[in-house]
């Protein structure tokens, strides 16, 4: 078996070149508890540090004795050391507000918040959560009060999403449709009448028969009044994109030694590489061992047939079944791992063994730093 290099995540987060670290893998892969226990490590080494989480699970809050989660940045109490850690979770939908209201005069902004089009969008529209995710990362790094930020992407089907997000916007902003919407209020005056009958025509109609005609009026309104900030949006995502590719980012791509999860995170790091994203390296979170491995799954099951031949010793018969299961299970998880190197031989990898009970506290993330910076 090729022997990957060891992804050492102490040199990252002690180098003080390092201002951003992303938390990237497919769903329920142990991304935010990686990326928590990654902020409360790097706090207690001399960072300060932010953990921006999507949708945690509210044990985690927990953990980081935080009643609950929000949109703004919470300091985590009970950090050893010199550093400091907050923590936020992102709200999507306060997070789109918080760009309109910055970026349009009072009356506009009211208009658009109020729009059933843009509630709509903001809380639904695909895309939109991981867009709002670098949305935050960006406003974060512009703040300059961090010297690190550690992003736990969001949940999605694909772990690539995260990286598509700011271009399917873009596409939509970009579509015809909008460009017709908006034709009418750049035109202003009689002429806007005709350019959006000449524009629509027939597809006008269509909506309105399907939608009904108070659907499509508050899509015109939603379009006209959102158009001056549609720029910022676009040109703010190229920003953000910019940084994930600069020096001081880190992607560190989370997996658990799973056949599917194991295959996102190829495609992930194959898709960094393609995107000239700076790969730190991949956790493999939640690895079985087997505490007496040179007692084979063979023999030890052929030893609980014997017993249970002859009728004697039922429950070291059940103990000697369970470690059959236990390195069968850590052989199918190691070839996972073997297939992983292979194709990519040059990956730092580090690996978590399976923990017996969830993480609770600061003490079980502060143990999970540590087997994530085990060497």
């Amino acid at each position: 078996m090729k022997t990957a290099p060891v992804l050492d995540l102490d040199a990252i987060i002690d180098d003080p070149g390092t201002r951003i670290i992303v938390c990237c893998g497919s769903g329920g892969v142990g991304k935010t508890t990686t990326a928590a226990a990654l902020g409360l490590r790097a706090a207690e080494r001399g960072r300060s540090a932010v953990v921006l989480t999507v949708d945690p699970a509210r044990r985690l809050a927990q953990s980081m004795g935080l009643s609950e989660l929000d949109n703004t940045p919470r300091p985590v109490v009970g950090v050893a050391g010199e550093g400091r850690l907050h923590a936020m979770m992102l709200d999507m939908k306060r997070t789109f507000d918080e760009i309109i209201e910055a970026h349009a005069d009072p009356d506009r902004a009211r208009q658009i918040l109020t729009n059933p089009f843009y509630q709509s969008l903001s809380s639904s529209f695909s895309g939109t959560q991981e867009y709002m995710a670098m949305e935050k990362l960006g406003q974060l790094r512009r703040s300059d009060e961090w010297d690190l930020i550690i992003v736990d992407t969001p949940p999605s089907r694909s772990a690539l999403d995260f990286l598509d997000a700011p271009e399917r916007l873009g596409r939509f902003l970009d579509g015809r449709l909008i460009r017709l919407l908006t034709a009418p209020a750049k035109a202003g005056g009689r002429s806007a009448f005709k350019l959006l009958n000449a524009g629509l025509g027939i597809v006008a109609g269509a909506l309105t028969k399907l939608l009904g005609a108070q659907v499509l009026k508050d899509l015109q309104t939603f379009v006209s009044a959102l158009d001056a900030v549609f720029g910022g949006f676009r040109a703010r995502a190229e920003q953000t994109y910019q940084l994930l590719q600069a020096p001081g980012t880190a992607f560190v791509v989370v997996a658990a030694p799973e056949r599917d999860a194991m295959r996102e995170a190829s495609y992930f790091v194959e898709r960094l590489a393609e995107e000239r994203m700076p790969l730190a390296g991949l956790v493999v979170n939640r690895v079985h061992h087997a505490p007496a491995a040179a007692l084979s799954a063979a023999r030890s099951t052929a030893a609980a047939e014997d017993l249970e031949s002859r009728g004697e010793h039922d429950l070291t018969s059940a103990v000697l079944r369970m470690h059959a299961g236990r390195m069968y299970l850590a052989a199918r998880e190691q070839r996972e791992q073997e297939h992983f190197v292979s194709a990519h031989p040059t990956v730092p990898v580090t690996q978590v063994p399976a923990m017996p009970e969830d993480v609770h506290d600061l003490s079980g993330l502060r143990r999970i730093g540590e087997l994530l910076s085990a060497r």
